[in-house]
This record gives C-alpha cells, sequence and structure tokens, in this order.
C-alpha cells in the first residue's frame, strides 16, 4: 500500500523516529490490514481501513492479545495505528474516527530490579576479567562503567561515535524519541574510557563507533549481554543482572543518596516524571529491609 509506505517515510524524516519504532509500527499495521483483509475477505484497500470499526479493531486487539501479546505490545500496536490513521487523515486519504476512540490496555508499571551497591561494584570490577585480549577487556569494562556510572542504556552507549572521544565531563547523549540530554561524567567513568581507547587496535575515524567487536565493526548488544550472562555466573547474582539493571543501579543508587527526582528524570532521560517515580518504590522496599533487620522492635520475639 503507497499510503503506508509514505507514512513510514514520514517516520524517518519529518518525525526522526527510532529504527526499532518503525520495524515495529510497520509489522503492527501489516498485521492489521492482513486482518481486515482476513476478516472481510479480499484486500485491504483505503476504502476498508477507513471503513474499519470500533469492533473491528476491539476484535484485531482480541485476536493478538489471545496469541500471547502483552500489555506493553498492545499498546504499541495501537499507538502504531492511530499515527498510521492521522497521516491518512492529514494527507486526506481516509478518516477514521473509531480508532481514536478506542481505548488501550493499561500497561503494567513494574518495580524495577537494580543490584545493590556492593553487586554493582562488583560487576564493574570484574568487567574486565572475562575477556583475554587486553584491550577487549579494556572496552567491556568501559561500556559496563558507562552504564552504571552515567546511566546509559545499553543502546545509547554502543551509539556512541569516535566523535565523542575524549570523553570529558559531560556526555551528549540522544536516547529514546532522538531527544537529547547532557550526562555528567564521574572521572573514573572518563578513565576507563581512555584506557580502551588507548588499547584499540583500530583506527578512530570520525563518524565511526566508539565501541567495536573483535573484527572492528559495531558492538553488538548481545556480546555485553552475554558478558553480564558470563558476570552473573561468576558473581552469583539473580537473573535480573542485566545490562539494563546497571541503569536502574545508577538511578535507585542516586536516589537513595539524597538525589531529587526532577533531577534524575533528566539524568535518565525520562519524558515522564511518573516513570521516574517507580525507583521512589524500590528505596522504599530498601529501607523496610534495613528497619526489618536493625530495629529491635522489628524482630519477632523470642517465644522459647
Amino acid at each position: 500500500m503507497a499510503a503506508m509506505a509514505g507514512w513510514l517515510s514520514q517516520l524517518r524524516g519529518e518525525r526522526r523516529a527510532s529504527p526499532h519504532t518503525i520495524d515495529a509500527y510497520a509489522r503492527d499495521v501489516r498485521q492489521f490490514l492482513c486482518f481486515l483483509g482476513d476478516h472481510y475477505g479480499g484486500p485491504a484497500d483505503l476504502a476498508r481501513v477507513a471503513g474499519a470499526t470500533l469492533q473491528d479493531f476491539r476484535a484485531f486487539l482480541a485476536r493478538r492479545r489471545g496469541g500471547g501479546l502483552g500489555a506493553s505490545s498492545s499498546a504499541r500496536q495501537l499507538s502504531g495505528l492511530r499515527s498510521f490513521y492521522r497521516h491518512l487523515e492529514a494527507r486526506r486519504l481516509a478518516q477514521n474516527s473509531a480508532v481514536l476512540a478506542l481505548k488501550g490496555p493499561k500497561r503494567p508499571h513494574g518495580v524495577p530490579h537494580p543490584l545493590s551497591e556492593r553487586a554493582a561494584m562488583g560487576v564493574v570490577e570484574a568487567a574486565d576479567t572475562v575477556a583475554a585480549e587486553p584491550w577487549i577487556a579494556a572496552r567491556d569494562r568501559a561500556v559496563v562503567m558507562l552504564l552504571y556510572g552515567c546511566g546509559l542504556r545499553l543502546a545509547e552507549a554502543l551509539s556512541l561515535s569516535c566523535d565523542a572521544a575524549p570523553i570529558g565531563q559531560v556526555l551528549r547523549i540522544r536516547g529514546k524519541g532522538n531527544k537529547e540530554r547532557l550526562v555528567p561524567v564521574l572521572p573514573a567513568v572518563a578513565a576507563a574510557v581512555d584506557d580502551y581507547l588507548a588499547l584499540r587496535p583500530f583506527a578512530r575515524t570520525r563518524g565511526a563507533p566508539l565501541f567495536i567487536g573483535a573484527k572492528g565493526g559495531p558492538l553488538s548488544p548481545r556480546i555485553v549481554q552475554r558478558l553480564l550472562e558470563q558476570l552473573r555466573s561468576a558473581l552469583a547474582l539473580p537473573a535480573d543482572a542485566t545490562p539494563h539493571a546497571l541503569r536502574h543501579s545508577f538511578a535507585t543508587h542516586l536516589l537513595g543518596a539524597g538525589g531529587d527526582l526532577r533531577t534524575i528524570q533528566d539524568l535518565l532521560g525520562h519524558a515522564s516524571l511518573s516513570t521516574t517515580q517507580r525507583y521512589t518504590a524500590v528505596d522504599a522496599v530498601r529501607l523496610l529491609d534495613i528497619y526489618r533487620d536493625a530495629h529491635p522492635r522489628a524482630r519477632a520475639p523470642d517465644r522459647s
């Protein structure tokens, strides 16, 4: 469908959506068009798309949920459909108010699972002990330092180019939604990156990725995920000790040390304060654990 190609082109150009978002939205809308074709028989042209009813949208989402799609993915599908229909309306190709009237599922806001300060520091200290090649070991430590020391998402750390080096006191990060933020850099983090760059065997060219794999190509996220898997085993850490858990740990440990939510929101690049507020629940759990362990009145009486 030409209208869909135009919409995806707009997402790439004007909206500057991330490749992951574009791929997901394209897949979601294609699934909906296939659903309409199966439901009514025949290809889903613009007339059929424009005439889709509230019941059609509900039936589509219900089928997807029945197939095991989670609430977050279902909400994303609805978001993609709305974006597609808004594009059609703006281009005067089709109009449909039913999709705007449809309420999406509530997304579960789970409590993040950070590591303890001791466990997080253990990961940092052991990050360069897995690889045998010195420059790869230094690279692993630098990436882990950026995740925990700056609270970066893994994709953000791996998207850094050689233009960012040498790392100064502040990093300019382009995160979700193409939003830019400034992140302070601790001297220890900058030093870890410098150590890696001093050993890196491949030339640094303008625009090239800062972190590279063994053959000189961009470092795959899977390599970092596998590193954390190995460290989990070596340090006896829980299964949720992932690269993203280091970002959670960064936020939770800042909050526990007295950091305010607004500042932490800015550092993490959260669009909504409510997303950052999830870390207050984590900190409350930690405080309750300390209370139960330390306060004499919290201990069960000895009835022997």
